[in-house]
This record gives C-alpha cells, sequence and structure tokens, in this order.
C-alpha cells in the first residue's frame, strides 16, 4: 500500500506563479474549434449512413448541433452536439449513437436504427496530439512568475 508522493517546487525569487488565462482561453477556443469541424466533416456526408457507420447527412441538424463552448474558468473545452428546437423533444444523437429497437407493435424485430459510429471520439482522436501540443504550448507561454 503506498502512503503517496509530496513534491514542491520553489522558484528563488518568486512568491507565487500565475496564469495568463487570455492565452489559455484563445488557445482552447482555437482547438474547440478546430475539433469541432472535424467532427462536423465526419457527419456531413449527404448520404444515408449504414449501421456502424458515421451518421449521414439528411436535414443538417444534428451537424449544426455540434458546437463547443470554453469553460468560464478557461482550463477546459467542451465540444457535443446540444439539443436544439429542430430535434422536437427528443435528443436526436442519442437514437444515432445508441440505436432504437422497434416495438412490440411494428413489423418485423430487431432494431429500427442501429447504433451509428462515435463521429465525437474519432474527430477527438484525429486532432488529439496537435491539440495536446498546441495546450502545452500556451500553458508554458501563459505562466507569469511573480
Amino acid at each position: 500500500m503506498s502512503d503517496g508522493v509530496e513534491v514542491h517546487v520553489g522558484w528563488t525569487g518568486h512568491s507565487r506563479i500565475d496564469f495568463d488565462k487570455k492565452k489559455i482561453r484563445k488557445v482552447m477556443r482555437a482547438r474547440g474549434r478546430d475539433i469541432q469541424k472535424e467532427a462536423r466533416r465526419l457527419v456531413a456526408r449527404r448520404a444515408v449512413s449504414e449501421p456502424g457507420d458515421y451518421p449521414g447527412r439528411h436535414s443538417g441538424t444534428l451537424w449544426r448541433s455540434i458546437k463547443s463552448k470554453v469553460s468560464r474558468s478557461g482550463f477546459l473545452v467542451r465540444i457535443a452536439p446540444q439539443k436544439t428546437p429542430e430535434m422536437g423533444k427528443d435528443f436526436y444523437p442519442a437514437f444515432l449513437w445508441y440505436g432504437v429497437r422497434r416495438t412490440a407493435g411494428e413489423e418485423g424485430s430487431g432494431w429500427r436504427i442501429e447504433a451509428r459510429k462515435n463521429y465525437m471520439a474519432e474527430a477527438l482522436d484525429k486532432r488529439r496530439e496537435v491539440s495536446e501540443n498546441a495546450i502545452k504550448a500556451a500553458l508554458k507561454d501563459a505562466l507569469i512568475p511573480r
């Protein structure tokens, strides 16, 4: 069983270190938009999608719902489909992710809509290395020793 490790790093001549949040927020906003564009690109194909493939673009509702938002602190960006009035009462992206089973009264058995591929995770994976490097560089640049 480990008792944990405590590390203390000090800078001589400086009592504290701050961040310039504007620099961090700027990079987070840019990286979020980049991943948002990639996710939108993955669902932009105008075709009927097959099970296990990326969702196809029929009306553009899913495409328009993918948004990015930087947190108040600026150290987090969330990229995800948002619920829009176009979707009505149901959250449309959930049907594409989980699929929809036929009800007992419908013809046949099985799935009415089978689950589609996770376009959000794929967009992040495609842009991960570039985003991580940009955020690391921004964090180094945003340090303000006092």
